[in-house]
């Protein structure tokens, strides 16, 4: 069980909170691309800071507190222009690093008092990466956006997934280091959803846990498995601080306020040899729902709808003062101690973990990934089809979330070769 002051350490990301200064040193997804070319302004709301994200005409993004500091108006209103984004309500204009550029009243009522010299607004900067947007709250100098390997990859169908979830950040997180809930929440419970009247999964027999720069590592052996397969050898990841990486994709989960977070998708798909080469010039975007609008019921038919509804239950903040935890929870107990131990780093002035400042060693960050080869190097169509590549989740449906678009759906098929263009 957690003390109550150390549940909320955990899960508080507001400014001068231990979670929140410590999340602040790394960069968060917050949007995609796409979004901006879509319409370059965008309400966000990111550890408890109401915040308006936009990209100018000269294709500058800017991340800006949500009211101007004149008279308090929002700026997600705002009129984009060829340098900044200027206030609806009289004009006063501002640039991505907080400067107010231009007073159109005051500067011909006053010039002489350079007025527009002595104001500015709250901003962060905004980096494009892998089809999505990043911002970067925390003090200078930045670190740099990490270039994780998989944002190096050729011949790929990527596709970036939203979805709001009314809960704490750190109950997404807990998952990311939980093994054994893939045999009971995805494997078991979803034959039952299916309707299947079978043997239940493969139980697991073994579990291990290691930290390493960029998180941790979880390993695990089943009944159908030995020591030899790469669930234990190479094992899934755990990414430091807020997010899992499973070879094929990446879910960050970036805390809105304390009680709400917004689950960041991000999924590679290569395409067989025959489809190469495979540019993809716009990495198209969706938002996935995550309630039924007839019942009203949590979605329950995709991997990580049943994630959502694993972490709503346990309440908007989940109380660990009340928790009974077992040995598959080894993880989860490391994670907060190393989530607790990192705060108090940055409580003392110092760096925590993971941050990347080497230019050289961002070209490529590498991490644990099972079956990178392939991923690399590519497999054929009929490699494809025979499900050579188990375990990729390559089919014609997208078993994550549910709610693809069509066009996405159809535009991945025709990627992948299976069906015409």
């Amino acid at each position: 069980m957690l003390r109550e002051e150390e549940n909320r350490a955990l899960i508080e990301t507001g400014t001068g909170t231990p979670m929140g200064e410590l999340l602040r040193r790394y960069w968060q997804p917050i949007a995609a691309v796409a979004e901006l070319d879509d319409n370059p302004i965008k309400n966000v709301r990111l550890m408890g800071e109401n915040l308006v994200l936009y990209k100018d005409k000269s294709g500058t993004y800017g991340l800006v507190d949500q009211h101007c500091p004149h008279r308090r108006a929002d700026l997600s209103y705002g009129i984009v222009e060829d340098c900044g984004l200027r206030c609806n309500y009289h004009g006063w204009l501002w640039d991505e690093t907080g400067a107010c550029r231009q007073q159109p009243f005051e500067e011909v009522a006053r010039p002489e008092a350079r007025y527009k010299e002595r104001v500015t607004i709250k901003a962060y900067p905004v980096e494009a990466k892998a089809g999505l947007l990043w911002a970067y709250l925390g003090p200078a100098p930045a670190p740099l956006l990490p270039t994780w390997e998989p944002f190096t990859w050729r011949n790929g169908f990527v596709q970036i997934v939203f979805a709001e979830v009314p809960c704490s950040w750190f109950q997404g997180q807990e998952n990311s280091i939980d093994p054994v809930h893939f045999e009971w929440l995805h494997s078991n419970w979803g034959a039952v959803l299916r309707g299947e009247d079978g043997p239940r999964a493969p139980t697991h027999l073994k579990l291990a846990f290691d930290e390493f720069e960029y998180g941790f590592t979880y390993r695990r052996v089943r009944e159908d498995t030995n020591e030899d397969d790469p669930l234990w050898t190479v094992g899934r990841v755990c990414l430091w601080p807020n997010a899992l990486f499973t070879g094929e994709h990446f879910e960050w989960r970036v805390p809105i306020d304390d009680d709400h977070m917004l689950s960041v998708g991000w999924f590679f798909n290569r395409v067989p040899k025959e489809q190469e080469p495979f540019v993809q010039g716009r990495i198209p975007y969706w938002h996935g729902p995550i309630k039924d609008p007839q019942t009203g019921r949590w979605i329950s038919s995709h991997v990580m709808n049943q994630d959502f509804i694993a972490w709503v239950g346990q309440g908007a903040i989940a109380d660990r003062t009340r928790e009974h935890l077992g040995e598959s929870d080894r993880g989860i107990i490391a994670m907060r101690k190393k989530l607790l131990e990192q705060a108090r780093v940055v409580a003392d002035g110092g760096e925590p973990k993971g941050l990347v400042r080497d230019p050289a060693e961002n070209a490529c960050v590498r991490l644990p990934i099972i079956g990178r080869d392939r991923y690399v190097n590519g497999f054929s169509k009929a490699e494809l089809m025979n499900e050579q590549v188990a375990g990729l989740f390559y089919g014609r449906d997208f078993v994550f979330q549910a709610g693809q678009p069509a066009e996405i759906a159809r535009a991945y098929r025709q990627a992948m070769g299976m069906e015409a263009g």
